[in-house]
């Protein structure tokens, strides 16, 4: 990391009720540094050349000349366990499914994290549609419309399991592409250190574990199909997840 505690980040201990009269942002937001760190903030204020910034457990003061973006935090509300069975889309999700190989629920954890099964919703970073593809990505795959649920699911499905091929299976590592980006992926090696990105990779495996452990039509036929699969590179049938130290755990 280049910026260091001593020379960027200095901690100041002001009351709490300031940032609740001042600060202009009235839910957490992300502060993009230029070392790649983002800081998870409940409230900010430019003061002179400087930034300070309310997070858990306190203030930090940063070089304004260091703040390369502040991002609004992305939130749809809680869920409860979906299956592929019972969500919505389901018939789509299953054809997908099997036309790239891929577990139904795996790709229903997805859209419930990226888009509260909303076709029509936009990110602040022009993510559209249930599995939010940036436009670039969706003309990578042939989409020609972008909200429509079947080609969305379609390409973020196809986007999905090529990530997954990627990583030699590595649903962590696949979901951390998914939602920082490759770049971000070979940048640091492993997981970035994205507080969003962390935190959405636990959602979605979370809600995966909780898809697989309940007792759906499928799992009431076959007992095994409770394991946590994805797709294996060749044609066989989906293999059990990759998981390597290191990675986010529930």
């Amino acid at each position: 990391m280049r910026l260091t505690l001593s020379a960027c980040l200095r901690r100041v201990l002001v009351p709490c009720a300031f940032f609740v009269a001042t600060a202009p942002c009235v839910r957490a937001e992300y502060i993009a540094l230029r070392s790649g760190q983002r800081l998870h903030v409940t409230g900010y204020q430019l003061l002179g050349d400087r930034y300070r910034l309310q997070i858990a457990g306190g203030v930090l003061e940063v070089p304004a000349e260091e703040v390369t973006g502040i991002e609004p935090e992305d939130l749809f509300a809680p869920l409860p366990p979906v299956s592929a069975v019972t969500a919505p889309f389901r018939e789509i999700v299953k054809a997908v499914a099997t036309r790239y190989n891929m577990d139904a629920d795996l790709i229903t954890s997805v859209i419930a994290a990226e888009s509260n099964f909303d076709p029509k919703a936009i990110s602040k970073r022009n993510a559209r549609g249930l599995m939010q593809l940036l436009p670039g990505t969706a003309a990578r795959f042939g989409v020609q419309n972008i909200f429509d649920p079947q080609e969305n699911i379609d390409a973020g499905t196809h986007y999905l399991r090529d990530l997954l091929h990627r990583y030699n299976n590595n649903l962590a590592l696949a979901l951390a592409a998914y939602n920082a980006g490759p770049e971000r992926v070979q940048q640091f090696g492993r997981m970035p250190p994205y507080a969003e990105t962390v935190s959405y990779v636990r959602r979605v495996k979370r809600a995966y574990e909780k898809s697989k452990s309940g007792l759906t039509l499928e799992t009431a036929a076959n007992p095994l199909s409770k394991k946590i699969a994805i797709p294996a590179a060749s044609n066989s049938s989906p293999a059990v997840a990759n998981t390597q130290p290191g990675l986010p755990n529930d």
